[in-house]
């Protein structure tokens, strides 16, 4: 895997060759050990030096160590009729040991940086690979001043990344003209400008990405709600409320931080909106767009009952587009899943560097590393009987095989499935028949025991 996972550094342009191979030993040294420190992952002080010199290069940016990747996660976008650009935050907290030049999180008391990822996925759930970071943090002046915030104009505020990262999706939309592109994104997307910007992708591009947002800001129509007040417009969300009832569906929820994984049923209605623009910007223009409410019936009653508004440019004429819509937003969870396994898997919030830009540098390491987890474990779900070969190299397969299963060796290498039970049992997976598939957690606690065996393979071989 070691060899897998660096050629998603081929091509690498740091302007020294030194610099594009120390990169390449870098990402096989973190991915080899991807929960252990720099100084534990890395193989004595000389590689460990080294590293931190690469970090702090004056000349390396973030963007440089990922340039590989995203182009190479490109080219596995034109291989999909439809690719997920789904775009996200997370929090990255080094309160208890922050870089010298660390800025605040939400309280003058907390630091760290905020983490917005564009990560592209199948609508089935595979990871394709990251197409854009975006770090940010904030001044201790400016926090508790939010409604001056909301005033200024939005290239001056937080929020710029939700229409940047639409702008991504459209330019990934536009190099790869035959594949659908779809930008999805969670509440804090809900921005007038994304929707302007929409259409204006739409009358300039014959490929204009399509979006799904789920709704916060509770908009107008044009059409005045006398029963609500002589200035009140009638909402968008009592609209589609009001609206005839399009289906019942049946969906598998994934777990998220707040609720356990679980199958709720829905009820769906979809109508097509005209909008008023917010107040106070009157003087733009009102835009158009689909509206898809999911509400469940019967839910559990704690707070996690499902009532989504979702916003999208996706047709909704027919129940199976209807449930398109839903299915795509669903798939959205896979970027949670991913800063999971970025935070807790590869401990990034324990890694301890003097400045912010040499722990950029080394988070973008981490970036593919995460990505090539969750790669890993929702290609054995999609392609099953692929041989295993073509993921990990024969030391690695070959060493956990004649561990785990205490046999000879096959005549030919087994598929993909069946060598990851393995691996996931190496990493503790009791793999029992009426268990879910393994999720990432297990696949990198079985690759961080497979690296050393795979190690004491190739030093010793093959043994009996």
């Amino acid at each position: 895997m070691c060899e897998g996972i660096a050629a998603e550094l081929d091509g690498i342009d740091l302007g020294d060759i030194r610099l594009n191979q120390r990169s390449q030993q870098i990402i096989d040294s973190l991915s080899a050990n991807p929960e252990a420190s720099i100084n534990a992952a890395c193989d004595g002080w000389n590689e460990t030096f080294a590293a931190y010199r690469f970090f702090d290069h004056k000349s390396i940016q973030p963007e440089d160590i990922l340039k590989p990747h995203t182009e190479a996660t490109q080219r596995r976008i034109q291989e999909q009729p439809v690719v997920l650009i789904a775009q996200d935050t997370t929090e990255l907290d080094y309160t208890d040991h922050p870089p010298a030049d660390a800025r605040c999180l939400n309280t003058k008391d907390r630091f760290g940086l905020y983490d917005h990822t564009h990560l592209a996925v199948t609508p089935g759930g595979l990871s394709l690979g990251v197409v854009g970071v975006e770090y940010f943090d904030r001044d201790e002046e400016g926090l508790g001043k939010s409604k001056e915030r909301s005033k200024l104009p939005i290239e001056e505020k937080e929020s710029l990344r939700w229409l940047t990262g639409y702008r991504l999706a459209g330019g990934i939309s536009r190099d790869c003209p035959e594949t659908q592109i779809v930008s999805i994104a969670d509440r804090e997307a809900d921005l007038y400008d994304i929707f302007m910007e929409a259409e204006k992708q739409a009358d300039e591009h014959a490929q204009a990405a399509d979006f799904i947002i789920r709704a916060k800001i509770p908009r107008s129509l044009p059409e005045r709600d006398p029963e609500a007040g002589p200035h009140a417009y009638r909402k968008v969300r009592d609209e589609v409320s009001n609206s005839k009832l399009r289906s019942l569906l049946i969906i598998d929820l994934p777990r998220t931080p707040k609720r356990s994984a679980r199958t709720a049923q829905l009820e769906v209605r979809a109508i097509r909106v005209m909008v008023k623009p917010p107040h106070g910007r009157s003087s733009l223009p009102m835009v158009s767009y689909n509206v898809v409410l999911v509400e469940e019936v019967d839910g559990p009653g704690d707070g996690t009952d499902v009532s989504w508004l979702l916003i999208t440019s996706l047709p909704i004429d027919t129940l199976a587009e209807i449930q398109r819509v839903i299915d795509y937003y669903v798939a959205r969870w896979t970027i949670e899943v991913f800063f999971r396994v970025f935070k807790t898997g590869c401990q990034v919030e324990k890694i301890q560097l003097e400045t912010l830009p040499r722990l950029k540098n080394c988070l973008a390491f981490y970036k593919i590393i995460a990505w090539r987890i969750m790669y890993l474990t929702y290609l054995n779900r999609e392609c099953p009987t692929l041989p295993c070969d073509v993921v990990f190299d024969d030391c690695e397969w070959k060493s956990v095989w004649r561990v785990v299963t205490r046999t000879a060796l096959p005549g030919t290498p087994p598929t993909l499935s069946e060598f990851m039970r393995l691996l996931t049992q190496l990493g503790g997976y009791n793999n029992r028949k009426t268990e879910s598939p393994a999720g990432p957690q297990p696949v990198w606690s079985g690759i961080r025991r497979m690296t050393d065996l795979a190690t004491a393979w190739m030093t010793f071989g093959p043994g009996d």
